[in-house]
């Protein structure tokens, strides 16, 4: 488990591809290796990889199946590029963002950068699969980092996030710019509520839900909209 506040930003030393495998050398700031072993678990870029082996006390490899680069933006990465790195969370570790597990939902494009005062405001395209999953004031984690959604539009298919200093000092958002891919992994206790409700209210319904979806719609309405939504306080 994962607690999505990135400890640090990590450099690509290398990339080997094998039948079925590439493997990435990640060097890490001072400190961060610090008893770090093979078979630990590291969030790279919110991604979950094992460590397959350790060069030196800031040096480490992983391998990442080909399921894995498809489905993530690790397949796009190249030598020398710069990531969010942090360790699993150890028992008893304060859960300053919120639980991820490192197995990322999809893939979604920064539509747009704006700045805000100190803020970087970021507006990210959603897939309609997923949309259901994101609410105002709810958790999301981009690239492995913790953060608040501030504005969703389901229908149109996108939300923001804010981005205060702190969060662009410690992570590669600086860098990322309009019409970069960003790793998302929903928040799992928002998706187990929605799950259940709708499966809850499909029950009830039965035939008559695709009737009630379709006059809804006819409306500029969705049903998702009048479903009960998880309660995410800050």
């Amino acid at each position: 488990m994962f607690t999505g506040i990135v400890q640090a930003t990590a450099a690509i030393a290398a990339i080997e591809d094998r039948a079925g495998l590439r493997t990435f050398t990640i060097d890490f700031p001072e400190g961060f290796c610090t008893d770090l072993a093979i078979g630990a678990s590291v969030a790279v870029d919110g991604v979950c990889l094992t460590v397959t082996d350790i060069d030196s006390p800031t040096r480490a490899r992983f391998d990442v199946m080909q399921q894995s680069l498809a489905v993530t933006t690790l397949g796009r990465y190249a030598q020398g590029g710069l990531v969010n790195v942090e360790r699993a969370a150890k028992d008893g570790a304060e859960i300053g963002g919120h639980p991820l597990s490192g197995h990322i939902d999809f893939t979604a494009r920064l539509d747009s950068v704006r700045t805000l005062e100190n803020n970087l405001v970021w507006r990210v395209a959603v897939p309609e699969s997923h949309r259901r999953y994101i609410f105002a004031k709810g958790y999301i984690a981009l690239h492995g980092a913790s953060l608040t959604v501030a504005e969703v539009d389901r229908r149109a298919g996108w939300f923001e996030v804010w981005l205060i200093p702190e969060t662009r000092r410690a992570t590669v958002f600086e860098g990322l710019r309009a019409g970069d891919l960003l790793n998302v992994e929903i928040e799992r206790g928002t998706q187990v509520v929605v799950d259940t409700v709708r499966e809850a209210v499909q029950d009830s319904l039965g035939a008559l839900e695709p009737v009630l979806r379709g006059l809804l719609a006819d409306k500029g309405l969705s049903l998702d909209d009048y479903l009960p939504r998880p309660d995410l306080p800050r």
